[in-house]
């Protein structure tokens, strides 16, 4: 069951997306994105984000919320349209975290890297760049516990996803290499991936009946079976190695 907004409060300035800052029934306060986000971009993030769950990292809690008609009316945040009223996705805002830098690296353990840069190949998402030249790494740092926290997985399954750009650009690229390089690694993050994958049917059966649809009747741009082909490549030699 969707959580209800009770209030919009405001409107991101950071992200692609410019999410909203709501508060909900539980008291929480979440970054939701809506209709200006696009159907196939919500689909992305709520599957990837169950996946990412299912996988085990350590992923904003996230929820389908519900935007009443009422609060899209008589709101006085500017471009309410682009959140529009009806179901939507909403990230749980975190405490004390700011956005993730390149001199938060060498805090990051290893295995935290690898396990972010093979999911993120995994699923075609190469939208977590990061370099001295700047970026956009969807990666969040908790001052405080000094912990990682992934966001935004809505750029997945990109249908122009590019291996050697993604190897070059991607904020923890270095580690890739440990991975496909050491057989046993690739066998145990192949295990890993198979028992993830199981998790893709039932997210998207869970996904809202409407974003399978824009309006007037037209299909979502989300093409289920090609996002299942594309999460099927760990079987394949080929997705062990860039080129």
């Amino acid at each position: 069951m969707a959580i209800q907004i009770m209030e919009i409060l405001g409107r991101s300035i950071q992200g692609v997306t410019r999410p909203f800052q709501c508060r909900c029934e539980n008291g929480e306060l979440y970054y939701v994105k809506g209709r200006g986000a696009g159907r196939k971009s919500l689909i992305a993030e709520y599957v990837c984000g169950r996946l990412a769950r299912s996988f085990g990292l350590p992923v904003a809690e996230f929820e389908v919320v519900e935007v009443p008609q009422e609060l899209i009316a008589w709101g006085n945040v500017s471009d309410l349209h682009e959140l529009g009223a009806g179901l939507a996705f909403g990230s749980k805002a975190l405490p004390h975290v700011l956005e993730f830098s390149l001199s938060n690296l060498p805090d990051v353990p290893q295995e935290l890297r690898k396990d972010v840069v093979l999911f993120d190949w995994w699923i075609h998402n190469a939208d977590r760049t990061l370099s001295k030249l700047g970026g956009n790494p969807n990666l969040l740092w908790d001052q405080e516990a000094r912990g990682l926290a992934v966001i935004d997985h809505n750029q997945a399954f990109d249908d122009s996803f590019n291996p050697t750009n993604f190897a070059e650009l991607h904020v923890f690229h270095a580690d890739l290499p440990v991975i496909f390089d050491d057989w046993v690694e690739r066998q145990a993050y192949a295990d890993r991936l198979a028992a993830t994958i199981a998790e893709f049917d039932l997210a998207c059966d869970n996904v809202p009946p409407e974003w399978w649809w824009v309006d007037n009747g037209v299909p979502a741009s989300f093409d289920r079976d090609s996002a299942r082909e594309i999460l099927g490549r760990f079987n394949d030699d080929n997705f062990w190695r860039v080129a």
